[in-house]
């Protein structure tokens, strides 16, 4: 299906046009055809000759009905330009043609109408003139009187032609359906229409409404009148929604694939039209079919930032405009740059943004995106318009290589400065590290941890952290002395202290492997059960705890605990009557 949006000034025959096209009506209240102008969006529909069908949003064409029209415009791919033969080029004619230039639409046709009322050459050539400078450029032209009925079949092979060149839509895309009317039909509720511009919509499917996140699930669907299942772009279409009442969806709202955008109200844009320097601070931002007011801070000679006065579902590369609604005029057209800009705090910063918005294109581009942020989201790429086709370096976050080089270089000064400053902790802790390398995720922490580092129970350890500082190894050389003598008598606290062993150069001397700390803080040498196997296998068997007491020259503070522990490990066996054996 090919859908245009007609475009003119009031009075020139747009609506006349589709009629003697159609045979259907576009205007679609009494007022209008009472007045003999169209006042808000009709529609229409006919065959071209190749048998494809083209779709006609019929749009307003006074000057007080223009936000009905660019509603109407917006998210329709091509525009059919209507000027009369015996009026020529005019106001809304200009402001129009600059919608349609603004919103960067490529493809269309130049139709003159009235050709019985005057000789046609001169509002031809002057509005040729007109579209050459604009993004439709020389386009393909038909003269017409829709009143004779001539050349009416050369602007139905023109449509066509034109058909042949508007790019096809693709149906796997996501949905993003404006919504340009809403009504409620007796039997059947609520009912939206719209041109879905990409994406496949199915009877049944969910979809999320833009801003509030609401679900809505269609219960049936229309194309050109009929009744189908499913509908693929480019296509008007119109979609009952199951149980919603007709106060909760409007004209500029948003039907979406869920979780497939993310609503905004503050973007980056780029702007072509009036210098950014002499905007208004507050104008109105057309987009799809929604017109919001926002608020304008210019950054650099063509870009600035938008706040909008509601969010909206923008991506990476849409085009809008900006409208002056009290001078009426088009103030320029918008592409949009970002849709997750940075804050800007600090002096220097808009100067800075600006510098980088100049070398944007509105281009989506995962490889640009990551150069510019560091990391992001896939998610968050995705719902900004983004293709993303590279693979996650942690859970779904995408990192820049060269930044993640420079993370991991980070992280190992980091960890070895941690071992600096704390030469007795078991290593460098991973929220510790997070905040110092400014990371918004700690499983990024862990995924830039390779060797020579190692994670360690929640802990980042440089190499040789195994190694004891010197005033612990001279204490625990002290302490050895006492071991050789009596291998299985615990030092107590004086004794520890008397050596320079508190609770924390203890710890480091655990964790190091150079003591073994058994239950009830009892500290033995780490070949204390070894050695006290050897010792046990000469009593006779099975022993008791006091013969192995004994035979080891221990306490029962001591003797307690090391048992259980070579219980645990398999070396001994404990019998019921408490007694135990050596396992062999």
């Amino acid at each position: 299906m090919l859908v245009v949006a007609t475009a003119g000034h009031v009075d020139h025959g747009k609506s006349t046009l589709v009629r003697a096209l159609t045979g259907m009506e576009p205007d679609r209240w009494a007022e209008e055809r009472r007045r003999g102008m169209t006042i808000d969006l009709g529609f229409a529909w006919t065959a071209l000759p190749s048998g494809r069908t083209v779709a006609f949003v019929d749009v307003p064409g006074h000057e007080r009905f223009v936000p009905n029209m660019l509603a109407g415009a917006g998210p329709v791919p091509a525009a059919v330009v209507v000027v009369a033969a015996d009026a020529g080029w005019m106001p809304q004619s200009a402001e129009h043609l600059a919608a349609l230039d603004a919103l960067g639409v490529g493809h269309g046709l130049l139709v003159v109408t009235r050709a019985d009322l005057a000789d046609p050459a001169a509002a031809l050539a002057g509005a040729r003139s007109q579209l050459a400078a604009t993004s439709l450029g020389a386009v393909e032209a038909v003269t017409v009187s829709a009143v004779t009925g001539a050349g009416l079949d050369d602007l139905r092979a023109a449509l066509d032609r034109l058909a042949d060149r508007v790019p096809v839509a693709t149906p796997e895309g996501p949905v993003r359906l404006w919504v340009d009317r809403c009504f409620t039909v007796r039997g059947s509720g609520t009912v939206v229409t719209g041109t879905l511009g990409a994406g496949r919509l199915c009877v049944g499917d969910e979809l999320e409404l833009a801003g509030s996140g609401e679900v809505m699930r269609i219960r049936g669907l229309q194309q050109l009148g009929a009744a189908c299942d499913e509908v693929v772009p480019v296509a008007r279409v119109a979609v009952n929604l199951r149980a919603v009442a007709r106060d909760r969806i409007g004209r500029g709202d948003a039907l979406l694939t869920p979780g497939r955008f993310r609503a905004t109200d503050m973007v980056d844009v780029r702007l072509a039209g009036a210098p950014v320097s002499e905007l208004p601070v507050t104008l109105t931002l057309h987009v799809g079919s929604a017109a919001v007011p926002v608020r304008v801070r210019p950054l650099g000679a063509d870009t600035a930032r938008l706040r909008l006065g509601r969010p909206l579902p923008l991506v990476v590369g849409d085009r809008a405009l900006l409208r002056d609604p009290g001078r009426r005029y088009v103030a320029g057209g918008v592409t949009v740059l970002d849709v997750m800009p940075p804050p800007l705090r600090r002096r220097g910063d808009a100067a800075a943004r600006a510098a980088v918005l100049g070398m944007l294109d509105g281009r989506p581009d995962a490889a640009g995106e990551l150069r510019r942020r560091g990391l992001a989201r896939v998610t968050d790429l995705v719902r900004a318009g983004v293709p993303v086709t590279l693979a996650p370096v942690a859970g779904d976050w995408l990192a820049d290589p060269e930044h993640w080089l420079r993370l991991g270089d980070r992280l190992a000064a980091a960890v070895a400065e941690h071992a600096r400053t704390h030469p007795l902790a078991p290593g460098a802790p991973l929220e510790e590290l997070r905040r110092r390398l400014d990371l918004p995720d700690r499983a990024l922490v862990e995924a830039l941890v390779r060797p020579p580092l190692r994670m360690v129970a929640g802990r980042v350890v440089a190499p040789g952290a195994a190694s004891l500082p010197e005033p612990v190894a001279r204490a625990l050389a002290l302490v050895g002395d006492d071991f050789a003598a009596h291998p299985f008598r615990a030092p107590d606290a004086d004794r520890l202290t008397a050596v320079g062993l508190g609770t924390r150069e203890i710890g480091a001397a655990v964790r190091a492997g150079a003591l073994l700390r058994l239950t009830g803080n009892v500290l033995l040498p780490p070949s204390a059960p070894q050695q006290a196997v050897r010792v046990l296998t000469g009593l006779p068997q099975p022993f008791t705890l006091s013969a192995a007491r004994q035979a080891l020259d221990t306490t029962r503070r001591v003797a307690v605990p090391l048992l259980e522990l070579l219980d645990r490990q398999g070396l001994t066996r404990r019998l019921p009557d408490d007694a135990r054996v050596v396992v062999n």
